[in-house]
């Protein structure tokens, strides 16, 4: 166990709010335990206080904070007006930058705040000169670069309803999501440069805009591809003086959509709103996180995922975002490192992945550069193994803290992560996040403690998606979440939360291993076997036979070089027998190429788990979803030899 995260209380901005609390709502509360209890008890005085004391801003007053208390359909600050861009006025010297985007080979580019703030404006008097009004879509097919923070708050500020998958996806893939949306304009980038390679984005901007439809198509040039002659170019949208003048629109407006993974059918919208997510982001960044004016957050993320929004997010507090554009293990571990020493990054965020793959790589970043300004590692994405944390303090610095998060696009945000006063102990999420209402229930909807359960969240969060799109019965949504505990969200992850209440993070419900009656996430296996030194990466499944029977096979992708022999297993099996559990010792180990994710890294235990029990791949996969879509071809062929044996 490590102490708190870098700060002491009364240095965070948490602290600053107990200390409001006290003054203002003669509220004492002494550790974070007591904080969290209130935040889930009185929902409306907790929320009210986050936008009084951050100064989240809001339009109008309100005189009830939360009108309905019901799960779907939870009313928050009815009759208050706001914009999500307005958070753009109200923090940050406009001398300081508010976005610096870090490439591949070093070169940066970095807008000011008060820079950013003309051109988001700029790019809004263009999209409404060509016809975008409120309530219309934006759309934008790129990678992690400004551009497409500015066009995110240029659609916000005038009330559009933004959507984006990264330029890495597949015309096809892409035109699943932006599709659905009969998008006005689409934004797209001519080419990218990812792993050292200049990647053309021409033909399949093309493809898409032929799919999709869009009004309007603006390019922002990389490459100087041409798409078509009637594009309009992004340097033309965003010149001359402007002034930023959002539109105030209702609380529960829809700001974009953010899609599922995909991996099976059409992608699920998910829909949240101005209001919610400004209050999300404002209590994550400045409670959770500690951001603030001086404060650097770096991710190499993608405009796909979740984590992209928080990451543009951070100018409304006052901090820089630092936008990496690439591969973060391009030439090697160590260019992510470089990039937060240059950039005097205070938050650095990442993924277990990452931090495995410099552990591997030998890079040892305290040495290698100057880290003295990182006060914190973000790392999301999938459970982090209690090895990651001595690999942190050993290599990066002892006085800085690895914070594990848990959450998910469907509430743009975590249910569980850390805070600057709550210690960080090695394999567990220190706490859940203020106003989430967390807990690990059985199949009856008892609650446990110290027993793994399915993870719930009992009382509603600002965040929660206002509706699902094309959903307007709203039946999708009930399904999605509320239907397994009706009244309650059941978000799909199997948890323990511990009577420290900490939290564990087992791995996906649906993908649970229930060997003998006795489950364990799929996690627990990982977390033993991708330590070992030959194993690159793992998956594993438990599949339930038409006879009764259960067959759980592990298979691992090795390094370059090692082969999978009789030794290597025994290793393996021991590993597992000691450090995750002897009853859930794999019935077979099989070596692949690759193990194939989504496009946000999830592997794709449920999908292949489908395959291998006889589904037909198209109906349970869309390759266009999938990383590497020929990492699929080993689970098809061994599904084949499988079937035809039986």
């Amino acid at each position: 166990m490590t102490g708190p995260a870098g700060l002491e209380l009364d240095a965070s901005a948490l602290g600053g709010f107990c200390r409001w609390l006290r003054k203002n709502r003669d509220l004492d509360v002494s550790d974070y335990g007591e904080l969290h209890r209130w935040s889930v008890t009185d929902l409306s005085g907790f929320w009210s206080a986050v936008q009084q004391y951050l100064d989240v801003p809001f339009r109008t007053a309100y005189r009830e904070v939360l009108a309905e208390e019901r799960m779907p359909g939870a009313r928050w600050f009815p009759g208050v007006r706001t914009n999500y861009a307005d958070g753009l006025l109200t923090d940050g010297d406009p001398q300081e930058p508010a976005l610096i985007t870090v490439r591949e080979d070093g070169s940066t580019e970095a807008l000011t705040t008060g820079e950013f703030r003309r051109r988001v404006a700029a790019l809004a008097r263009s999209l409404t000169s060509l016809g975008v009004g409120v309530g219309d879509r934006v759309v934008g097919y790129l990678p992690n670069v400004g551009e497409s923070a500015v066009a995110f708050y240029a659609a916000a500020s005038i009330g559009a309803v933004w959507a984006s998958v990264g330029s890495d996806y597949g015309p096809d893939a892409a035109a699943a999501r932006l599709g659905q949306l009969t998008p006005k304009v689409l934004i797209a980038v001519d080419g990218y440069r990812y792993a050292g390679v200049d990647r053309d984005c021409g033909p399949a901007v093309a493809t898409l805009r032929e799919a999709i439809g869009p009004a309007h198509t603006v390019i922002v040039p990389r490459l100087g591809s041409t798409v078509a002659p009637d594009c309009l170019d992004w340097r033309e949208l965003t010149v001359g003086e402007a002034t930023l003048e959002p539109v105030a629109v209702p609380f529960d407006h829809p700001l974009w959509v953010l899609f599922s993974s995909g991996t099976t059918g059409i992608p699920k919208g998910i829909v949240h709103s101005h209001g919610g997510v400004q209050l999300e982001m404002y209590k994550t960044l400045r409670l959770q996180w500690d951001l603030g004016t001086g404060s650097r957050l770096l991710w190499a993320t993608s405009p796909s995922w979740v984590i992209w929004t928080l990451l543009v997010s951070a100018p409304l507090v006052g901090a820089t975002a630092v936008l990496y554009d690439g591969s973060p293990t391009f030439p090697d571990t160590a260019g992510l490192w470089r990039a937060a020493s240059a950039h005097r990054v205070t938050h650095f965020g990442t993924s277990p992945g990452f931090l495995a793959a410099c552990e591997r790589s030998g890079v040892l970043p305290g040495r290698l550069c100057d880290l003295s300004a990182l006060r914190q590692i973000i790392a999301t994405g999938s459970p982090v193994p209690p090895s990651a944390n001595g690999w942190v303090s050993a290599h990066v610095g002892e006085q800085v803290p690895l914070v594990a998060i848990s959450g998910g696009t469907d509430v743009v945000g975590a249910f569980v992560g850390g805070a600057p006063t709550v210690p960080v102990v090695p394999g567990e999420i220190s706490a859940p996040c203020l106003g989430v209402k967390v807990e690990a229930w059985d199949p009856q909807g008892r609650a446990l403690v110290n027993e793994v359960g399915e993870l719930v969240v009992t009382r509603p969060m600002p965040s929660m998606p206002v509706a699902l799109w094309g959903d307007e019965s709203g039946e999708r949504y009930r399904q999605a979440y509320f239907d397994t505990y009706p009244g309650t969200w059941r978000h799909g992850d199997w948890i323990t939360v511990t009577d420290r209440n900490s939290v564990v993070i087992h791995g996906r419900s649906d993908a649970t291993l229930n060997r003998n009656g006795v489950r364990m996430g799929s996690a627990d296996i990982y977390a033993a076997v991708e330590e070992l030194p030959e194993v690159h990466e793992a998956l594993v499944i438990g599949a339930e036979l038409p006879d009764g029977g259960y067959w759980m096979p592990l298979f691992v992708a090795l390094r370059d070089g090692v082969e999978l022999d009789d030794g290597l297993r025994d290793r393996i099996r021991r590993a597992i027998r000691r450090q995750a559990s002897p009853r859930h010792v794999p019935d077979e180990i099989v070596a692949v190429p690759a193990i194939p994710h989504t496009k946000t890294g999830k592997k794709l235990e449920v999908p292949l788990k489908r395959i291998l029990l006889g589904a037909e791949p198209g109906a349970v996969v869309a390759p266009a979803a999938v990383d590497a879509p020929e990492a699929l071809d080993f689970f098809v062929r061994l599904a084949e030899r499988r079937s035809a044996r039986a």
